[in-house]
């Protein structure tokens, strides 16, 4: 595997040839916020929040989908940077409907802990108020559209791990939303095999189980990435 070299933030730092900007940040020890990655699912740059600046490249570019490049001069934090991430994060909770107090996943949120990193206490845009839906009808989980950011973790895990591709993405700017099968209510979607993965790896409270009061979820988003490095080195007893 070829080795190429980079600096981050003036450090001086080795990547493999095929890693992306976002695996040589943390190899080196360092943090960008991000909500809509993760380790084992493919990257898809939705959440904006992992922007860097490289020089010699026109705009800010997304680390999770970025690729290495010898030579590469990255930096992970500027005022500006910082000014769009919190500008980001301040919209997520504008369009949405999160209420903290109340919300499941309370404590364990990562919107929650990406809008205390960025030191965002209040957003600056119109809330908007808007009137979605609550789909109850699984017997085990429900999906509260007001609390989900469109990151489709749920729709990759359950592509690309569970196989079965129960999650898409429907409609079209403000009304775009993820649905369940053919836009139908979740309970309907005989694909479903009740893994509850994709209630594991969302990082809000927008998918749950209904076990689950105020502040009482426990997400598992470490789990994508376990099942892939099992399968990938055979971990499995069978194999």
């Amino acid at each position: 595997m070829t080795t190429l070299q980079l600096q981050i933030n003036g450090r001086a730092v080795s990547a493999a040839g095929d890693a992306t900007v976002l695996e040589a940040i943390r190899s080196a020890g360092l943090q960008v916020p991000t909500l809509c990655h993760l380790d084992g699912l493919t990257p898809v740059g939705a959440c904006r929040l992992c922007l860097v600046v490289i020089e010699g490249h026109p705009k800010l570019e997304p680390a999770c989908v970025t690729a290495v490049a010898d030579g590469m001069v990255v930096h992970t934090h500027t005022p500006e940077l910082d000014t769009y991430r919190r500008m980001a994060v301040e919209l997520f909770f504008a369009e949405g409907n999160h209420v903290c107090a109340v919300c499941v996943a309370n404590g364990a949120c990562e919107l929650q802990a990406v809008a205390v990193e960025v030191g965002m206490d209040h957003s600056r845009f119109p809330y908007q108020y808007p009137r979605r839906q609550v789909d109850a009808s699984h017997p085990l989980f429900s999906l509260d559209h007001h609390r989900c950011i469109l990151c489709t973790r749920c729709v990759r895990v359950c592509d690309e791990i569970e196989a079965v591709h129960v999650w898409d993405v429907g409609y079209r700017g403000s009304s775009c939303s993820i649905i369940a099968g053919l836009d139908q209510p979740w309970g309907e979607v005989a694909a479903c095999t009740n893994c509850g993965k994709c209630v594991d790896v969302c990082p809000t409270g927008a998918l749950f189980r209904k076990e689950d009061g105020s502040g009482e979820k426990q997400p598992h988003p470490e789990r994508a990435h376990q099942l892939v490095e099992a399968r990938t080195e055979h971990h499995w007893h069978n194999q």
